[in-house]
C-alpha cells in the first residue's frame, strides 16, 4: 500500500479541497492480490486504489459516445456521408491480427522487439471532468483512477500526444500503432493499454526510446 501512495503522490493524481456545492462523491475500494511465481509461490503483495466506477452517471460524471455525421460535397454534385464517433471513454486496443502484423514486419526487417509495461499507467492521465472523494474535505482528481470511465481514454489521450510531440506519425487505420523515422533508421511502436511493444532498426534507438 506503501508503493501505490507513493505512484499517488508523485504523479500529483489528486488535490484536497474544499466539496463544490452539490458535489455527487465517487467513492473508492482497495483491491489487494497476490502475485504468483511460476512454482504457484507468493511472490508479492499487491494493492490498488480504485473508483468505484459503477456509481458514475452518463451525461454527469462523464460523457458517453455520440455519432456525428458530416457531409462533403464533391464534383459531378454527389456528397459523401462520414460518420465519426466521438466519445470521452473509448479508447482504442491492438488488435491481435495488428500484432501479428507487427511482429511479421519486424521479423522481414530484421527489427529486435521489446516489451514494456507502463506502471500505474492511468494515473498519468489527465481528467477533464471534475469528480470528489467523501464530504467536509474532498479529493478533486488532476489525473484518472483505475475504475473510472474515463480512464482508459484519459491514458491512451495522454501517450498519444506525447508520442506525436516526440516526432511520432499515426496509423490511418490502426491508431494503436505510431512510427517515427530519424536519420535512416525506423522505430515502430504498439499500445495495448498500459503495454507496449516497440522495435527498430537500430539497437540504440530502441534503447533511447526504452529510457
Amino acid at each position: 500500500m506503501h508503493e501505490e501512495s507513493e505512484n499517488f503522490e508523485r504523479n500529483h493524481v489528486w488535490d484536497l479541497v474544499e466539496p463544490p456545492p452539490n458535489c455527487r462523491p465517487i467513492g473508492t475500494k482497495s483491491v489487494f492480490k497476490n502475485k504468483q511465481g511460476e512454482n504457484g509461490m507468493v511472490v508479492r503483495n499487491k494493492a490498488r486504489l480504485v473508483a468505484q466506477g459503477f456509481c458514475q452517471k452518463e451525461g454527469i460524471d462523464y460523457e458517453e459516445t455520440v455519432l456525428c455525421a458530416s457531409i462533403q460535397l464533391r464534383e459531378w454534385g454527389l456528397h459523401k456521408v462520414e460518420l465519426k464517433w466521438l466519445s470521452k471513454t473509448f479508447a482504442p486496443v491492438a488488435r491481435l491480427e495488428a500484432i501479428r502484423i507487427l511482429l511479421a514486419f519486424a521479423a522481414s526487417k530484421g527489427f529486435k522487439l521489446q516489451q514494456m509495461d507502463v506502471k500505474s499507467a492511468f494515473l498519468n492521465g489527465f481528467i477533464e471532468e471534475k469528480s470528489a472523494k467523501f464530504p467536509d474535505r474532498v479529493y478533486k482528481l488532476r489525473k484518472a483512477l483505475y475504475g473510472l470511465k474515463q480512464a482508459p481514454r484519459a491514458w491512451y489521450a495522454r501517450l498519444k500526444s506525447f508520442l506525436l510531440k516526440s516526432g511520432f506519425v499515426m496509423g490511418l487505420v490502426d491508431k494503436t500503432l505510431l512510427l517515427l523515422s530519424r536519420g535512416g533508421d525506423t522505430l515502430i511502436v504498439q499500445i495495448y493499454v498500459d503495454d507496449i511493444i516497440f522495435g527498430g532498426s537500430s539497437h540504440a534507438f530502441v534503447s533511447s526510446f526504452a529510457e
